[in-house]
């Protein structure tokens, strides 16, 4: 589960370091990828753990029938623009694609800021006027739980 945000800043090289809050603790049998994917419903990046996004896919391709043109064409857009990092050795750097963090409006500085099993990476900008009101928080969550 990742919880908190943290602040980043993009280096000369594109590279991010991946919060201490985020990383295990090295082991040989720890997988330390993630998938990076555009956000469907915000404007920020989503990182899944590997083995986390490797089980969802895997539910998910159980209900398709790949030679339905639907599924395939779902499937298709389900991939796009998706990859997969890894944070070196030594600082937990990540190089994450410049197509992705273009397509997320990321800059220089960055937030990474945990969803559960999500670490959404923002741009510091975009993240901090996405900040809704106490009121708007009260109201939004009055709609949802009731």
């Amino acid at each position: 589960m990742f919880i908190g945000s943290y602040k980043a800043k993009v280096d000369d090289k594109g590279r991010l370091i991946l919060p201490s809050a985020f990383k295990c603790a090295p082991d040989d049998n720890v997988d330390l990828r993630f998938v990076v994917k555009k956000s469907l419903f915000s404007p920020c990046l989503e990182m899944y753990a590997y083995a986390q996004w490797e089980a969802e896919s895997q539910e998910i391709r159980k209900k398709l029938n790949f030679f339905n043109k639907e599924h395939a064409q779902f499937w298709r857009e389900y991939m796009r623009d998706t990859a997969v990092v890894q944070p070196d050795g030594k600082l937990g750097r990540l190089t994450i694609p410049k197509e992705l963090m273009a397509q997320a409006g990321i800059g220089k500085e960055v937030i990474f800021a945990g969803n559960n099993h999500i670490i959404e990476v923002w741009s510091k900008d975009i993240y901090e006027s996405s900040r809704l009101s106490s009121e708007n928080f009260v109201a939004l969550a009055e709609k949802i739980l009731g």
